[in-house]
C-alpha cells in the first residue's frame, strides 16, 4: 500500500471510531432515560437546550486553541490523546447510572453526563474534522478520503444503532457502553498516532482570535452553510432519536426488527456512497448537494404512511438514499470554506472554521429540543410511564413530521451559496503521516 493510500485509509477509518460513542449517545439517550428510567420529555427536552447553547459558547474556543497550538507532535495530535480517553469514560458514566436515581437527581445525572460526552465529542470531532482539508489539499484526494470516511461512518451506525437494540436486549446499555466505549477510543487513538499535520512553521502567523471571529462573522458562506447543515443535522439527529419510539409505539415491532428499519437506513446508505461519490467528481459539487438535501426531505413523505415493518423498511432505504449524499457533499463544502478563507486572508485556522462550522451543527439541539417538546404539548406524551393516548402518533411526528419541514429548511438555504467551478484547492501544507 502506498504512503498516500495508507494515510487515506488511517484518517477514514478515524471516523469509524468516533462516530460509535456519540451515536449511541444520540440515538439512545432518550428511549434510556424517558422510556426506561422515568425522565420527562420536557426534563430532556431542557437538557437538550440546555447543552446547545454550552456547546455554541465553548466551540470557537477549542478551534481557536488548536490552530495556536505548537508542539513536536502537531496541533491535533495532543488534544485527540487528552480527549479519547475522557470521551469512553464519559459515555460509560452516561449509561450507568447510580442505583434508585430518579426525580431531580436523575434529571441532574442526565445533564451532567450528557454535556460532557457531548463536549468531549466536539474537541475530538473538531480537531479531526480539522486534518481533513490539510492532509487532502486537493479536490479528487478530497472526494476519494471523505467517501471513505463516510463509508466507516455508517458502518459504525450500522453497529452502534442499527444493532443496539439486540445488544442491550442481550447485555444491557452498562455493558454495551463500555465496549463501544473501549472500540471508538482504540480506533481514535489509531487514526491520532498515525496521522500528524504539519503543525505551526516557523515563518507562520497565528490565527488571532478576535480577527478570526469578525473575519468568520463577515463570511456569507459560512453562515448558509451552516444553517443548511444544522438543519440537516437536526433532522437526522431527530430521525436517529425517533425510530426507537417508533417502532415500539407506532409499528409495535421488537427490537430484533428495530435492527431490521435501521439497518435498511444504513445499509442503503453505505450502498450509495460511491454512487453520490462519482455525482462529486462528474457534476458541480454544489448541484449534488442541493440534490441530496432534496432526496432526503422527500424519503420522508412515504416514511409518514408507514404502518407495517416490510412499508418502512421500504421508505427507509430512501432515506438512507438521502443521507448518504447528504454527508458524501457535507465536509465537502466545509473544505471549500476553510480553502477561500485561507486564499484571502493568509491564515491557516482549520480547527476555529470547523469548530465554528460544528457550532452550527450543534444548533440541531435547538431543534430536536423543541420536537421534543412538541410531542408533549401536541400529543400529551410525557415519559413511557405516561405515554398519553396518541403515542402512535406523536412517534410518526418526530420521525418524519418535523424533520421533513427542517430539510426543506436546509434545502432553501442551499441555494444561496455558490463557489467558483475553477477555484483551486488551498495549497498543500507538508504535513506527516
Amino acid at each position: 500500500m502506498s504512503k498516500k493510500r495508507s494515510l487515506t485509509f488511517d484518517y477514514a477509518i478515524g471516523m469509524f471510531g468516533t462516530s460509535i460513542p456519540i451515536n449511541m449517545l444520540k440515538t439512545y439517550a432518550a428511549v434510556f432515560y424517558v422510556d426506561r428510567l422515568g425522565l420527562t420529555t420536557v426534563q430532556f427536552s431542557l437538557v437538550l437546550f440546555i447543552y446547545t447553547f454550552i456547546d455554541a459558547l465553548d466551540n470557537p474556543v477549542y478551534g481557536f486553541l488548536s490552530d495556536r497550538t505548537k508542539t513536536k507532535w502537531g496541533r491535533r495530535r495532543p488534544w485527540l490523546l487528552v480527549s479519547t480517553p475522557l470521551l469512553a469514560l464519559c459515555l460509560i458514566a452516561f449509561y450507568n447510572t447510580p442505583l434508585q436515581l430518579a426525580g431531580q437527581a436523575l434529571f441532574l445525572y442526565c445533564m451532567i453526563f450528557y454535556i460532557l460526552t457531548g463536549t468531549v465529542d466536539s474537541v475530538i470531532n473538531a480537531n479531526y474534522a480539522a486534518l481533513f482539508p490539510e492532509l487532502f489539499p486537493t479536490d479528487e484526494i478530497r472526494a476519494k478520503t471523505n467517501a471513505m470516511r463516510q463509508a466507516f461512518q455508517l458502518v459504525a451506525m450500522i453497529i452502534s444503532i442499527a444493532l443496539t437494540p439486540v445488544v442491550t436486549s442481550a447485555i444491557g446499555y452498562s455493558k454495551t457502553s463500555i465496549i463501544y466505549g473501549l472500540l471508538g477510543g482504540a480506533v481514535i487513538m489509531y487514526m491520532t498516532l498515525r496521522c500528524k499535520d504539519a503543525g505551526i512553521q516557523s515563518e507562520e502567523e497565528k490565527p488571532k482570535l478576535w480577527n478570526s471571529l469578525k473575519e468568520i462573522f463577515l463570511n456569507k458562506k459560512f453562515w448558509i452553510a451552516g444553517f443548511a447543515n444544522a438543519f440537516y443535522s437536526a433532522a437526522v439527529s431527530l430521525v436517529l432519536a425517533a425510530v426507537p419510539f417508533f417502532a415500539k409505539y407506532t409499528l409495535g415491532i421488537s427490537d430484533s426488527q428495530q435492527t431490521l428499519l435501521f439497518g435498511s437506513v444504513l445499509i442503503v446508505a453505505i450502498g450509495c456512497v460511491a454512487f453520490w461519490a462519482a455525482m462529486v467528481r462528474k457534476y458541480h459539487l454544489i448541484n449534488v448537494w442541493r440534490s441530496a438535501l432534496l432526496a432526503l426531505a422527500l424519503a420522508f413523505i412515504p416514511m409518514y404512511f408507514a404502518n407495517s415493518l416490510i412499508f418502512a423498511i421500504i421508505s427507509g432505504a430512501f432515506v438512507g438514499f438521502g443521507i448518504s449524499g447528504v454527508i458524501v457533499t457535507m465536509d465537502l463544502i466545509g473544505a471549500k470554506i476553510i480553502d477561500e478563507d485561507r486564499m484571502k486572508y493568509k491564515v491557516r485556522r482549520e480547527g476555529i472554521i470547523s469548530n465554528a462550522l460544528g457550532f452550527m451543527n450543534r444548533l440541531n439541539g435547538l431543534f430536536t429540543s423543541f420536537a421534543f417538546y412538541l410531542v408533549f404539548a401536541i400529543f400529551g406524551f410525557e415519559s413511557g410511564n405516561k405515554p398519553g393516548v396518541q403515542p402512535d402518533n406523536a412517534a410518526r411526528f418526530l420521525l418524519t413530521v418535523f424533520p421533513l419541514v427542517l430539510m426543506v429548511i436546509s434545502f432553501i438555504f442551499s441555494f444561496f451559496i455558490n463557489f467558483n467551478r475553477n477555484n483551486a484547492s488551498a495549497k498543500p501544507v507538508k504535513a506527516e503521516g
